[in-house]
């Protein structure tokens, strides 16, 4: 699994953000556990194991659409709001769809506790991904508002509302 990150990733520092997320499913599945009365036994560290990767899969999805952003040009301030807002959605909604397809699992016997682990661990750990993520990716690179990146008084006019430059509409000349 290293490996493919660091190819994927392409950046030791990276990697360390990505992997610095993975127990951030450590709360809610403890919490899931606790409430539903099941133990903690082999099936729930294998359910996880599992967590820590789907944790690490959206924490990928967020970095590389930073990296992106900030490869396009925009301000890295700006890319890392940006990207948040725009992945926010699509890792909830993966998160839901993984959590409602362990339903039918979490009353079984012998796999409920990997299906509650995994439940409780996803739900959490996609708030904090969203709120942690960004905050972590700004630390770890150092990341400021730059004054030569904010606007100027007479330009504040041409941004949208997500504070980039809107590009007015021109009729060609015939």
């Amino acid at each position: 699994m290293l490996t493919l990150l660091m190819v994927q990733l392409q950046s030791f520092s990276r990697l360390s953000l990505v992997f610095v997320t993975g127990p951030l499913g450590l709360i809610g599945a403890t919490g899931a556990l606790l409430l539903s009365n099941r133990p903690f036994g082999f099936v729930a560290l294998l359910g996880l194991i599992a967590l820590a990767g789907m944790i690490m899969r959206n924490t990928v999805i967020l970095v590389d659409q930073i990296d992106r952003d900030i490869a396009a040009g925009h301000a890295r301030y700006r890319a890392i709001i940006d990207a948040t807002v725009r992945r926010a959605r699509p890792v909830a909604l993966t998160a839901l769809a993984a959590i409602l397809g362990m339903i039918p699992l979490a009353g079984s016997l012998f796999w409920g506790p990997m299906a509650i682990t995994i439940m409780g661990g996803l739900f959490v750990a996609t708030g904090l991904t969203i709120l942690v993520v960004p905050a972590l990716y700004a630390i770890w690179f150092r990341v400021r508002i730059d004054e030569a990146q904010m606007p100027k008084a007479a330009d504040v006019r041409n941004l949208d509302r997500f504070g980039r430059r809107a590009v007015p509409f021109q009729v060609a000349a015939e």
